[in-house]
């Protein structure tokens, strides 16, 4: 992880990157929309409901697992094949994420093992933990060097220091930055790209911006597409201040996206069509 100087808040200093600043206000503005409409005064639990389905659905297809969102909502077997399993650890963490907003704050670490360990669903002496020295990572999407199991532990425990921390940067920034890290780290074995959005869905939730979890942001990565996804995580990786910005930017085109998804599902419980 890097950033643009040497500040007490160093999350802060990337609120101010060029692009960021009007991405995040352009975010805040989608999420007022979503939050604004008539059905959320009535009905938002129908919505949250409908938006954790949609975005398991869209972070498992980031997953490999691409299915229609009739086929996630109709199954209930997932722990027939590689796909199947995909798609059930992915709407495991999307119930799980809410649940540990109250230890994120204090222990980032702990919820970070826990959703690996819910993400796996096995016993396996690997699972809900960092991964040690010359194990292997299961994680054919990302093809980004592996940092070593020394870096990995120095990057994670300074993830966790800056969380518990605060700070005064913007949600989407920190949310961001805490998906890319994860993303770049690969802590776990397995599962890394399901747990790191899931990481990113208790920062938004947590940090107020959308605190019923009604802007699915991994409805707009997956929309965005795999490729354009790798591409803006390179820029996260490269450590450059245009590779940062284009990340978070790119992170925050995805919860504009995922925002708009719950605006249509307003206006079809509005219209009685769904």
């Amino acid at each position: 992880m890097s950033t643009t100087g040497a500040s007490a808040d160093p999350l802060a200093a990337l609120g101010v990157l060029p692009g960021v600043a009007e991405s995040v206000e352009s975010v805040r503005k989608a999420v007022d929309r979503v939050y604004g409409h008539r059905v959320m005064r009535r009905r938002s639990g129908a919505v949250t409901s409908e938006a954790a389905l949609r975005g398991a659905r869209g972070s498992a297809a980031l997953s490999g697992a691409d299915w229609a969102l009739e086929e996630v909502r109709r199954r209930s077997d997932f722990g027939v094949d590689g796909e199947a399993r995909v798609v059930g650890a992915s709407l495991r963490l999307t119930a799980e994420a809410g649940q540990l907003l109250s230890i994120w704050r204090q222990s980032p670490l702990r919820v970070l093992a826990r959703l690996h360990l819910v993400a796996a669903a096995s016993n396996g002496d690997e699972v809900g933990r960092p991964r040690h020295a010359g194990e292997a990572v299961d994680e054919p999407l990302i093809e980004l060097p592996l940092p070593d199991a020394d870096e990995l532990a120095g990057r994670l425990e300074g993830l966790s220091e800056l969380i518990i921390a605060g700070g005064s940067a913007p949600a989407l920034v920190t949310a961001a930055i805490v998906h890319g890290e994860l993303l770049a780290l690969r802590p776990f074995t397995s599962h890394n790209g399901l747990v790191a959005r899931a990481a990113q869905r208790v920062v938004l939730i947590g940090s107020g911006l959308d605190p019923k979890s009604v802007c699915p942001a991994e409805v707009g990565h997956a929309e965005l597409g795999r490729a354009a996804y790798v591409a803006a995580l390179d820029g996260y990786a490269s450590g450059t201040p245009d590779g940062m910005a284009a990340w978070i930017t790119h992170c925050g085109k995805a919860v504009e996206l995922g925002a708009r998804e719950s605006t249509a599902v307003c206006e079809a419980l509005q219209r009685g069509a769904a």
